[in-house]
């Protein structure tokens, strides 16, 4: 997801999206650990959106916008 979407988004929008995020990264890594998983690019991706989705919310408690 672009850091521009996620700039959009309002406060408790992020929060959903990084509640969601986190939640199928942990479905994922569970997966992975059965075996029974393969797109480990999958999961490098849903990494980058939740340091992305911190990111933008730390800028905002800072008082930081672009």
């Amino acid at each position: 997801m672009k850091a521009e979407l996620l700039r959009e988004m309002k406060d408790e929008e992020l929060r959903e999206k990084l509640e969601d995020l986190r939640r199928e990264l942990f479905l994922l890594n569970q997966r992975m650990r059965t075996g029974k998983f393969e797109k480990f690019a999958q999961i490098k991706q849903i990494k980058k959106d939740i340091a992305r989705i911190l990111t933008i919310q730390n800028e905002r408690r800072n008082g930081k916008q672009r």
